[in-house]
């Protein structure tokens, strides 16, 4: 019941967290972990965890993705597909030891990614150099096939380096990418055998609930506050996996 009751507590806040400012995964993956489970399956779990936020918030900006094509929509998703499906093969053929080396390296790049991703954004906006946006996109979806963590800021990074304007537009499609390459390489870990199906959909139904609130939420907390949270947790749970290799 212990074990239920946190990877369900983990589900909501990483729901709510998501809804508010992002960062569900740095409690999702953690609790599945000190669960005992291995950090690849954990990984993949998490990753069934927090698949249907990306979908909710394709849903909120649905009028602004209406601004892009078809054609598009369907070449972005395309690489985004292929670019996660890799992404989760190359996970899939990692030894656990050389995985469980390499998460708090992870960990870490995604916090900072988190924390810094404001400043990032601002300067590759400065800078005036465009980004070709596809090459970068299956890049992006190969790190988010592999490990979620900081996926959203990556994207949006990207998108502004593209020379895209429109924030909101933005944040619709890095929902949108963000679920087409997670679904793709939840397939890819269900086929391999690598996700705890109950404990992932518990968490997912939990993530979802948290969502929904977090949504209320994120209307009356300040966002600021959120942030160093998910940095704080960012940087707390980085140092005890280092911990856990010594």
């Amino acid at each position: 019941m212990l074990e239920v009751s946190v990877l369900l507590l983990a589900g909501y806040f990483a729901g709510v967290l998501n809804a508010v400012a992002g960062g569900g995964s740095f409690l999702t993956f953690p609790a599945l972990v000190w669960a005992g489970y291995p950090p690849i399956v954990a990984n993949a779990t998490s990753a069934v965890a927090v698949l249907p936020g990306y979908a909710g918030g394709s849903l909120g900006f649905r009028h602004e993705l209406r601004q892009l094509s078809v054609q598009r929509h369907l070449q972005l998703s395309a690489i985004a597909l292929i670019g996660g499906l890799c992404g989760a093969l190359l996970l899939l053929v990692t030894p656990a030891t050389v995985f469980a080396f390499v998460v708090p390296v992870l960990l870490l790049f995604a916090t900072a990614m988190f924390a810094l991703g404001p400043q990032l954004m601002a300067k590759v906006r400065k800078s005036g150099l465009p980004l070709p946006l596809l090459p970068g996109l299956f890049l992006v979806a190969i790190y988010g096939g592999y490990f979620n963590g900081g996926l959203g800021i990556m994207l949006l990074a990207l998108f502004a380096a593209a020379g895209m304007q429109n924030l909101n537009l933005m944040n619709g499609l890095k929902n949108s990418l963000s679920f087409v390459l997670s679904f793709i390489s939840v397939a890819a870990f269900a086929w391999a055998g690598k996700i705890i199906w109950t404990e992932g959909m518990l968490m997912m139904l939990a993530a979802t609930l948290g969502g929904y609130q977090g949504a209320a939420l994120a209307r009356r907390l300040p966002v600021v506050w959120v942030k160093r949270f998910v940095v704080l947790v960012g940087l707390i749970m980085t140092m005890i996996f280092t911990y856990r290799l010594l």
